[in-house]
């Protein structure tokens, strides 16, 4: 726990740095423009899926036993609408920065915090995208299956932490490592730290309910897992690193 907590120390004062301002501005500004113009051209048509999918579900069919469903569904159709936009947003800038801007965060942490560390090069550009491909896949999926517990209050914060801290170790374990780690050590490490690897997405993913902190979450989430993986590997490799870092 106490590297996690490192890792993520360290991702919030490399956030600082002025390389890392405009990776922060032009993700999330590129992900909310094209959600706000999706739920306008589309959003209609989302709420009566979703007011749809609510009624026919099974807390839908509960509610049913005591209040008229489908107005019921029809009002909290919106409110899931709106709900679901945070973390399509955060998901979308993740993804955006999983597969463009993590090239160059993980170049700058490792020249300034671990410069000894061999570069093996067991990732791949192709390897990247599709990973963050199938990490938007079971996103979806899980979002989707979940649809119905999002209605209830205590769940809504959960499960979008549960989800995000999937997507964000899913995105950004690969990347992290792609440069630095041969093949069969990515895969060694994934299967190794799995847990690890999990709870520290879930723990970034908590700094989005702090007020404008969810601006910089996909960046500072990067960051963290890039220290998380670079240090670990060095660790396993034996290879000293600096006091600082």
């Amino acid at each position: 726990m106490n590297d996690i907590l490192q890792a993520c120390g360290r991702g919030l004062r490399d956030l600082l740095h002025p390389k890392m301002v405009w990776l922060v501005v032009w993700p999330i500004g590129v992900a909310l423009v094209l959600w706000i113009v999706l739920a306008v051209l589309f959003g209609d048509d989302a709420v009566a899926w979703l007011s749809t999918t609510l009624a026919d579900s099974t807390v839908g069919q509960w509610v049913g036993r005591w209040l008229p469903v489908r107005e019921v569904t029809g009002g909290l159709g919106w409110v899931l609408l709106i709900v679901l936009l945070v973390p399509l947003v955060l998901a979308t800038a993740s993804v955006i920065i999983g597969i463009v801007s993590m090239p160059a965060m993980v170049e700058h942490v490792a020249g300034r915090s671990y410069p000894a560390l061999e570069r093996l090069h067991g990732g791949t550009l192709a390897g990247g995208v599709w990973n963050a491909v199938l990490a938007v896949a079971v996103f979806l999926g899980l979002g989707l299956l979940s649809l119905p517990l999002w209605l209830v209050p205590p769940l809504w914060p959960v499960l979008a932490a549960l989800l995000m801290g999937y997507l964000n170790q899913r995105l950004f374990r690969y990347d992290a490592l792609a440069e630095h780690a041969g093949a069969d050590e990515m895969r060694d490490f994934f299967k190794r730290y799995r847990r690890e690897l999990f709870g520290l997405g879930v723990l970034v993913s908590l700094l989005s309910y702090i007020p404008f902190a969810g601006l910089v979450v996909p960046v500072a989430a990067g960051l963290a897992f890039i220290h998380y993986c670079l240090a670990r590997l060095a660790a396993s490799r034996g290879v000293p690193l600096p006091d600082k870092r």
